[in-house]
């Protein structure tokens, strides 16, 4: 069973205050009665001294012996001495016969115990209720003569050591309850920090952390609870810097999950993708060999066997291409680009290709600067226009435009040809992936165009999607940032 330490501290308080005061109060009353005890001893032993004086002076002045005379005067002397004492006083003869009494209407106890040793010299006493018997031997000059019995009333001193004892025992309870009292609220207050800060820790174990110290104090509790939030912010940091560290590590694990993946696709899709043109260029090689003679045959097998080298070729370039922005950053030639002159430029260059296909080549442009390599925004609009113009319809049309919102100009090259089903607009931009692959192999396609575009178009702060159209055709978007005086100290601090 779990006993508060409020409780403990209490009970502790307690148990030291009823023993501080019991000892206090043992001590002190002891003294009184000490103190009352002597006084009534020096003040007995003072009126026997004075008695054997009184009694040597009488019976030094008269002619008759000590013994005879104090049995002959006896009662006339205990009259006297009761008295001069103002105490009841009985006097013995040294057989132990009482010779005189100052009251002798009194009452008398048995004192058969103590008067033999007061017959051989001893001084002793008896206490009986409240009232001491004091035995003293009487002497003369030569010899003890008898005894002289003293009735000291103890009353006074009982009735005053009675008071004191109470009074003590009403002062020391009260004593006992104040101190009690304020030790309490003291030790609940002191107990009641040391819970929240046991309250506090409870939190933190359970990751609740503290942002300001439970307690304010100019003591150790206060020092404690300094430490507890300077532990739970120190807590809280590792363990934020440890769950940033394991997303960190996390994503770079998915990350590396799917490049591997990637890699693996990509491998299939380069060996596929190379052992198509390999085969038509066996099969003819192998054509040729048994047919040597076939004039139609041979100029056949060399245009394909021309037509797949090349595809070939491109498809190596390409993929050096896309290996090379993989792996290095190159420095770009940052420059201020007016997106409307080049793009005018690129359409009057490939209008001549789309009017050979049957195709109408319209634009629709906004002026617009941005910061940009030029020589990569042509190489990623002539990928796009080209795309166009290969998988378009016969006297189809292709579209471009493009407008200014939200401090980025905005790109759009749309055609009308076989379009891009939505489900796959995200993996168009990856490598080796065509949608209609017969269409592609005619055309000479490798599925590498839309990959070098997107990383030509992320490397100048660009982003590239395909919009989804109503009927047919595709429509891609790009968009890049204005060109601001941002970009200018960019590049003044990167040649720097």
């Amino acid at each position: 069973m779990r006993v508060s330490i409020k409780i403990k501290l209490s009970l502790f308080l307690a148990m030291l205050l009823l023993l501080t005061v019991s000892v206090l109060s043992i001590l002190i009353l002891h003294g009184v009665r000490t103190d009352q005890q002597k006084h009534y001893e020096e003040e007995l032993r003072r009126q026997g001294k004075a008695a054997n004086l009184y009694i040597r002076q009488a019976t030094f002045t008269d002619p008759r012996e000590s013994k005879q005379y104090l049995t002959e005067r006896g009662k006339e002397l205990t009259r006297q001495l009761g008295l001069t004492s103002g105490m009841h006083v009985i006097l013995y003869d040294q057989n132990g016969k009482e010779i005189g009494d100052s009251l002798p209407t009194a009452s008398k106890i048995n004192l058969t115990k103590v008067l033999p040793y007061a017959l051989k010299g001893q001084t002793v006493y008896q206490i009986t209720g409240d009232t001491l018997y004091f035995f003293t031997p009487l002497h003369d000059i030569k010899e003890q003569i008898g005894v002289i019995q003293f009735q000291y009333s103890l009353k006074e001193s009982l009735d005053y050591y009675n008071r004191t004892e109470s009074l003590f025992y009403r002062i020391g309870s009260g004593v006992l309850i104040f101190s009690f009292l304020v030790g309490y609220i003291y030790f609940n207050r002191l107990a009641v920090g040391i819970l929240m800060l046991e309250k506090t820790t409870e939190q933190i174990k359970i990751g609740q952390y503290i942002s300001k110290p439970p307690l304010k104090r100019k003591d150790e509790l206060g020092t404690l609870s300094q430490g507890i939030y300077f532990m739970s912010n120190e807590i809280e940091k590792n363990i934020s810097t440890m769950e940033e560290e394991q997303e960190k590590l996390e994503l770079a694990v998915n990350k590396l999950r799917r490049l591997e993946e990637q890699q693996k696709q990509f491998i299939g899709n380069v060996t596929h993708e190379f052992k198509t043109p390999l085969t038509v260029i066996m099969a003819y090689l192998e054509l040729i060999e048994m047919y040597p003679d076939d004039p139609g045959l041979l100029e056949d097998a060399k245009k394909n066997i021309q037509k797949e080298t090349i595809r070939l070729v491109k498809m190596v370039e390409k993929i050096l291409h896309l290996a090379t922005l993989e792996k290095y950053d190159f420095e770009s030639q940052m420059e201020q680009v007016e997106v409307k002159e080049i793009l005018e430029e690129l359409c009057k260059r490939i209008r001549i290709k789309a009017q050979k296909y049957g195709l109408r080549l319209d634009t629709d442009l906004e002026s617009a600067v941005i910061w940009a390599d030029q020589e990569n925004l042509t190489h990623i609009f002539i990928n796009l226009l080209d795309n166009a113009i290969k998988y378009n319809e016969p006297h189809g049309k292709i579209v471009v435009k493009s407008y200014v919102d939200h401090q980025r100009v905005w790109i759009q090259v749309r055609d009308t040809g076989i379009g891009i089903p939505l489900e796959m607009k995200e993996k168009v931009f990856e490598p080796f992936y065509t949608v209609n692959k017969d269409r592609s192999r005619e055309f000479g396609g490798t599925g590498l165009g839309l990959a070098l575009v997107k990383k030509l178009v992320e490397n100048q702060a660009g982003t590239i999607h395909l919009i989804e159209t109503e009927g047919k055709g595709t429509t891609i978007c790009v968009s890049f940032p204005l060109y601001t005086n941002e970009h200018v100290q960019g590049s003044i601090h990167d040649e720097s």
